[in-house]
């Protein structure tokens, strides 16, 4: 997956603007950031409804998902864009995406 590739899939979903959040690229709904690219460039932060899926995907699928100790405790995974499949990358972008678009928004995305 390429970074390129993973915002057009995003642009799927309603108001998802690229824009900047830690001074790296990302993507927001309504000003709020769920993915953002790494300074690496070759990872991606996704938000997550709970540090529980953070830990369920990173021991079932570790070649996948990781955390640093920045991202221990919080709603977040890192995924390793080379490793990232299309079906996986819309399952995060919406879950991410769920997390902070507004109710209303996710009432009608049902």
């Amino acid at each position: 997956m390429k970074w390129e590739r993973l915002c057009k899939l995003a642009r799927e979903l309603p108001e998802v603007e690229e824009s900047m959040w830690y001074r790296t690229p990302s993507l927001k709904v309504r000003g709020k950031g769920f993915v953002r690219l790494k300074e690496d460039g070759a990872t991606v932060v996704f938000m997550l409804p709970s540090v529980e899926e953070q830990e369920f995907l990173i021991e079932t699928q570790p070649a996948l998902y990781f955390i640093t100790n920045h991202y221990r405790g919080w709603p977040a995974v890192l995924a390793r864009l080379s490793k990232l499949k299309e079906s996986e990358c819309r399952i995060r972008l919406e879950q991410a995406w769920r997390r902070k678009a507004p109710p209303s928004m996710v009432k009608k995305r049902v």
